[in-house]
């Protein structure tokens, strides 16, 4: 792979059950090398596999969120078609024929929820202030905030755009009714099973901004004062009612400013009483990032997705306690997306070679990226354990170059996910391949701070303040030098005088602190990361948050900020550094790049400064094309200069 195959990437995603399950609907999403811009349709496919899948909507621009009325006669989705800068709601009728427009909105709609007897859908979006109907900047308004959430990296300015609760007619008879309203954020509509009320997600305590706490509430499907019914204790999500309405499961995640914890599914009574988590002897990640979808009832049981060692599975637990959760779908793959109708479960993955395909069961529906598969020599990656410093074992991979030569030694590149509470996955990721197609070896681990482990595994880099851990740059550094080092003994085709290091977010955190600490490495590229934890602290549109993670805020204990940021080790930085930042990014704001950049030129070490106008954290995953492309022209630039120069 090249970095212009960037252009040619594809796959299918979000699929959804026809009630009957019998058909189901689903996402397949482009990229348009003419225009530069992302496309994608809502496809249809038999699951039995009897017929050829077939495009159901036109995808001029980007149809997305596919959702089945109750009978099954209509699908809802968004889109951005036509002249439409957003993303608005759409119907159609299962049998064919014109969609119907239902929103004509500033904002883009999402979250689409039908209502029990399918006459409506409710939904959310943005609600901008009246402020922006000027629409000379110089002219407008100033902002003012009140609220620590006024700023969520790719979304921008929410201070003065909260995100609110919709419902409207699905036949197009009358416009949109604002449900919700005030200075919160609400989020995963859900109907109840007599359609009287909705059960969503918000935090609307007088500090909501700063507790870190979500609570799942009900409110009348009309509007009205909305009703809590989760304790404030953690961070609630994506809320679903059981069949008879008496019980409501959703994802929990306990403990503010206690982090990392794992994702639990819950259940509570509607009518009032004490939640339960269900899955907690699983021990592992039960709210997969990025995030799949809402959990599914199947009877008595509710079906959800897991991560597990570099995989993404999906389980089933008994609600009532009764059984320990047991997996429908395991194995070396990355789940994107699923759903589960009477007994029939359907899923989109990435596996190690392949781009996302659906699937019904073990039978694969469709080949969207086959072309591309066909065309390319993609490299699978090999998994290894390596021993860390004080004996502790670690996942790891490394991934062989293309048209690889026995008796051949290569340039290797060490990279670091973000997170740190993420995971590196075993499915087909571009990045690796695209090393591999330009010669170079690629380790990768899932250090300790990754998730898809024990809850421990996650926190064993907590602190340092406090006495809660060690903190970041310590047990995750031995850990990925101890990846490293594995990998130079088994694999003969390592170049130990030719290691490159890179990450981004957190890995460029460990990018930037490894190049601090060690001169083994011939070149680094540290992007979007957080070099300076003091100023992170309050440039970022959350990283004040992180004192979950640190054990307190700055302002209570400043010298373990400074003594674990990057920048500290400025002076021992010798490797040559290239650092990528997006100008438009709030999570790690640009900041953090100037700070590093112009500290390694006033020591006059060998650094660049490479910049991405109007790009947010999320560059690299679902950035402009043209920039995807460009940053991997630029990232092999860089390590060829330093790494193949003294090619043997």
């Amino acid at each position: 792979m090249v970095p212009a195959d960037v252009y040619e990437l594809t796959g299918a995603a979000d699929p959804r059950l026809h009630p009957n399950g019998q058909v189901v609907a689903y996402v397949v999403w482009r990229i348009d090398e003419e225009e530069k811009e992302y496309r994608s349709a809502i496809w249809l496919a038999a699951v039995d596999g009897s017929s050829r899948p077939r495009q159901f909507t036109a995808g001029e621009q980007r149809d997305l969120q596919p959702r089945w009325s109750p009978d099954g006669s209509k699908l809802a989705f968004t889109s951005s078609r036509g002249e439409s800068k957003t993303s608005q709601l759409y119907v159609i009728p299962f049998e064919g024929g014109e969609s119907v427009k239902l929103t004509e909105l500033d904002e883009d709609s999402s979250e689409i929820a039908w209502s029990p007897d399918g006459t409506r859908i409710a939904f959310a979006a943005r609600v901008r202030d009246e402020a922006y109907e000027e629409e000379d900047d110089q002219k407008r308004r100033p902002r003012r905030f009140t609220r620590l959430a006024y700023k969520l990296d790719n979304v921008g300015w929410i201070g003065d755009r909260r995100q609110q609760l919709f419902s409207t007619p699905a036949d197009g008879s009358d416009e949109p009714k604002q449900i919700t309203g005030g200075d919160f954020e609400h989020s995963s509509p859900a109907w109840s099973p007599d359609g009287k009320r909705l059960a969503f997600v918000s935090a609307r305590g007088e500090n909501w901004d700063v507790d870190l706490v979500s609570d799942v509430f009900l409110v009348d499907a009309d509007g009205g004062d909305p009703e809590k019914l989760t304790d404030s204790s953690g961070g609630c999500d994506a809320p679903i009612w059981s069949p008879d309405g008496a019980t409501i499961a959703f994802h929990y995640t306990p403990g503010p400013y206690d982090w990392p914890r794992h994702g639990q599914i819950a259940v509570i009574p509607v009518r009032g009483g004490e939640q339960r988590l269900l899955t907690e002897s699983l021990d592992r990640q039960c709210t997969p990032y990025p995030g799949i979808r809402e959990p599914i009832w199947d009877g008595g049981r509710i079906v959800f997705g897991v991560e597990d060692g570099g995989n993404i599975h999906v389980y089933r637990v008994a609600v009532d306690g009764s059984e320990a959760p047991e997996p429908l779908l395991g194995g070396e793959l990355v789940v994107g997306g699923y759903d589960f109708v009477g007994g029939t479960l359907v899923h989109t993955a990435l596996r190690p070679t392949s781009l996302s395909e659906l699937y019904a069961g073990e039978t694969q529906l469709t080949e969207v990226g086959k072309g591309f598969a066909e065309g390319r020599d993609l490299t699978a990656a090999e998994r290894f354990t390596a021993v860390s410093e004080d004996g502790t074992e670690v996942d790891a991979w490394i991934v062989r170059p293309s048209g690889f030569e026995e008796g051949k030694t290569y340039p290797t590149l060490l990279s670091i996910h973000g997170g740190p509470f993420t995971q590196y996955i075993t499915g087909f990721f571009d990045e690796f391949q695209v090393f591999a197609g330009a010669g170079y070896a690629v380790v990768y681990a899932n250090p300790r701070g990754s998730s898809g482990y024990s809850e421990d595994w996650g926190r064993a880099i907590r602190g340092p303040s406090d006495g809660q851990g060690p903190g970041w740059g310590t047990r995750d550094y031995e850990d990925l030098m101890a990846a490293l080092d594995t990998a130079i003994e088994r694999f003969d085709f390592v170049d130990p005088d030719r290691l490159g290091v890179l990450g981004g977010s957190y890995g460029g955190y460990m990018t930037s602190w490894i190049v601090g600490h060690t001169k083994r490495f011939k070149a680094a590229c540290s992007e979007r990361a957080v070099n300076h934890l003091v100023s992170a602290f309050g440039s970022s549109d959350f990283f004040w948050a992180f004192a979950g993670e640190f054990g307190a805020f700055v302002f209570d204990d400043v010298e373990a900020y400074l003594e674990h940021s990057p920048a500290t080790y400025a002076r021992e930085i010798e490797t040559p550094l290239l650092i990528m930042h997006s100008e438009n990014d709030l999570r790690c704001a640009i900041e953090q790049a100037e700070h590093l950049f112009i500290t390694l030129r006033l020591l006059k070490r060998e650094v660049e400064l490479v910049r991405f106008p109007a790009e947010g954290h999320e560059l690299s995953r679902s950035g402009s094309p043209t920039h995807r492309v460009l940053r991997f022209e630029i990232l092999l630039d860089w390590f060829d200069r330093y790494l193949k120069a003294a090619e043997p």
